[in-house]
């Protein structure tokens, strides 16, 4: 497809494309560093998918896009109709980033029926300034992108109201990681149809049989991925009495996944259990908060005492209330997100 007359200049030190152009380019690059730039009220309704949100006329825009975006991959913006995105082009680029701007925003790119999703995306950068992004699809459901690898933890098709269609609204996955055996985590369905002859399943001995393949992990148990990619399976078990059947110990994994350097523990259905203080360095942590199974708050935050990771994002916590944790957590950045 030839791109159009848009693409053809620059204005004010960054790139303008159609809608069309703009999608033809996702499509072709997996090291675009996507942006919506509109308040987190219009992202929350629908969104471009694996944007991150970064809310041009809220405080600090470029200081959290420092956090955010890396100066070696090209950033795209958008926004509502085109004129905050614009606005926010032209800054980025006088920041040393290579910016592309979606001419007419959102509401074109809604008129010319391109797909939309709800799932909210953290971005983190690498020790390499490399993006690593996280969708935030359910419970206990995660996709972690990089480098144009799609790892997928405990994908699940239906939980309760909640559909999440994984043929249609994600790529085939490199690898999936599945904790455990409980329907809400281990989901053959889902795992299907993300799976393709180069997938790899990795999880612990049960799943492994239920599903009929899989490459066992068990607790302390190590992998290379990648060249830059590091899996560590670490305990994650019940330690309250009268809730010990709910997770045995030994059983189910947690994982520590390290991508060019960047630490992030997605912690499994666990309480605060000892050998959290053997996890070094988190720089994001995903912790359940979902008694009688999991962790209550206050076990949440007791862990994340132990922990210190620099981000915490509260997962699988069902009605649980969390409006405590970020209070007693000074020096963490604790991220209440959507992920019942």
């Amino acid at each position: 497809m030839a791109l159009t007359l848009f693409s053809l200049f620059s204005c004010k030190g960054f790139e303008n494309l159609s809608p069309e152009d703009f999608a033809q380019r996702l499509s072709e690059d997996a090291s675009v560093q996507l942006v919506d730039v509109r308040t987190p009220e219009e992202y929350a309704e629908g969104h471009l998918a694996l944007a991150t949100n970064i809310d041009w006329n809220a405080d600090g825009f470029l200081d959290k896009a420092a956090t955010q975006l890396g100066k070696d991959s090209p950033v795209y913006v958008y926004c509502r109709s085109g004129r905050r995105s614009a606005a926010a082009a032209s800054a980025l680029s006088k920041k040393g980033y290579k910016v592309t701007n979606m001419l007419g925003g959102y509401l074109a790119w809604t008129e010319a029926g391109k797909p939309v999703t709800r799932y909210e995306v953290e971005r983190f950068l690498t020790d390499s300034g490399r993006p690593v992004d996280v969708t935030l699809i359910k419970h206990g459901s995660l996709e972690i992108r990089y480098r144009g690898l799609s790892i997928q933890i405990d994908p699940v098709t239906k939980l309760g109201e909640r559909v999440t269609d994984y043929a249609a609204e994600f790529p085939k996955a490199d690898f999936i990681f599945v904790t455990h055996e409980h329907f809400d985590h281990c989901d053959k369905d889902a795992i299907t149809a993300l799976s393709v002859k180069k997938t790899q399943l990795v999880t612990n001995a049960r799943c492994a049989e239920m599903l009929g393949h899989g490459t066992v992990m068990a607790n302390g148990d190590s992998a290379d991925l990648a060249e830059d990619i590091h899996l560590d399976a670490v305990p994650a078990y019940n330690t309250t009495e009268g809730h010990l059947q709910f997770h045995p110990k030994g059983r189910d994994n947690g994982f520590v996944l390290t991508i060019d350097g960047l630490r992030i523990y997605v912690a499994g259905d666990t309480e605060d259990i000892p050998e959290m203080a053997e996890i070094k360095d988190v720089d994001v942590a995903f912790l359940p908060v979902n008694q009688p199974y999991t962790m209550t708050p206050d076990q949440c935050i007791r862990a994340a005492k132990v922990l210190q990771p620099k981000v915490l994002i509260p997962y699988h916590y069902g009605n649980t209330d969390l409006s405590e944790v970020p209070a007693a957590l000074p020096g963490i950045d604790v991220r209440i997100r959507r992920m019942q």
